[in-house]
């Protein structure tokens, strides 16, 4: 097989709704398995995902990306990772970091600077031979010069803190008549936010990722 190229997978990646979201040579403090040589982080932004999967009533989400990230993973000789592996749960976040300018936003969540708060990493691809990684994007955080940060006062009920997330205030808000607006429209914080305003989802995906939510929340709960 021909070496993979990331323009060639960041092509296929977005044929199927999904984005490539950076990549790196890991390192040993990077805590990816099996030592390969280049990880390739799959996510999306926005509404293409949703364009892509929304009339795929047999399949759960996870079900979808892994059968979308494994024909990728087949295409190019690689391996899948999934954030809702585990245990063990690989660090994601950690990864995403490496890849792109993204950082944690004072209600928890990472934030682009293009995309804002409505992105999301879905996989990640290990290549046991080097791929050459366009430069990685040093952009600042933008929540540094938000001044007002209306994402920590626009919860309706209150549930978000500079240091804290009260997740059940949240469930039983979104749970009542009260929290329609937040349950069909996505978080009325996540929403308040200015970064990213072309790639809010509309109601009926923000529907099914908050009602996602509520029961993960709750069987972990």
């Amino acid at each position: 097989m021909p070496s993979s190229s990331f323009h060639d997978i960041a092509e296929a990646a977005v044929a199927r709704g999904l984005l490539v979201r950076g990549g790196f040579h890991p390192g040993p403090d990077d805590a990816v398995p099996g030592d390969p040589a280049t990880v390739i982080l799959i996510g999306n932004a926005g509404p293409d995902l949703w364009q892509a999967f929304e009339n795929r009533t047999e399949d759960t989400l996870d079900t979808w990306t892994e059968k979308t990230v494994a024909a990728i993973a087949t295409q190019f000789n690689a391996r899948a990772l999934f954030p809702f592996d585990g245990p063990p749960h690989w660090p994601f976040q950690r990864w995403a970091q490496r890849c792109e300018p993204v950082f944690p936003a004072p209600i928890g969540s990472l934030i682009h600077p293009e995309y804002g708060l409505w992105h999301a990493y879905r996989a990640a691809l290990l290549f046991d031979t080097p791929i050459d990684l366009p430069a990685r994007n040093d952009a600042p955080n933008p929540c540094e010069t938000c001044a007002d940060k209306p994402c920590l006062t626009t919860c309706p009920v209150g549930a978000f803190k500079p240091d804290a997330y009260d997740v059940p205030v949240c469930l039983d808000h979104i749970a009542a008549s009260q929290g329609e607006d937040c349950l069909g429209h996505g978080c009325a914080a996540r929403r308040a936010c200015p970064i990213g305003r072309d790639y809010i989802y509309a109601p009926a995906q923000a529907r099914f990722h908050m009602q996602a939510f509520r029961t993960l929340a709750k069987r972990h709960g």
